[in-house]
């Protein structure tokens, strides 16, 4: 695991206490994109977390946002968001 995907796995742990979380490193696939050449990555997340139950898609990207904060625009440049609660996932 890279030191990038620990961070952003450790903030989401912390304060989204999620059953499930899984991140894809999508960088090299973005090689030669204006957002890449500072550095930051391009990540996938997939994640599984109770505090999703009764929110709609924007809340939940709201709560991931608000978890990696302070890492977008120096560790992130781009995140794709999958996020469900414990209910909707065992569908």
């Amino acid at each position: 695991m890279t030191q990038r995907i620990q961070m952003i796995t450790d903030r989401l742990n912390e304060h989204l206490s999620p059953s499930y979380c899984q991140i894809q490193d999508d960088s090299a696939a973005h090689k030669g994109h204006a957002g890449a050449a500072s550095g930051a990555g391009h990540f996938t997340v997939t994640i599984i977390s109770e505090k999703f139950a009764g929110l709609n898609r924007i809340s939940r990207h709201r709560l991931v946002y608000d978890a990696v904060g302070d890492l977008m625009h120096t560790e992130i440049h781009a995140l794709v968001i999958h996020a469900s609660s414990p209910s909707e996932a065992t569908k």
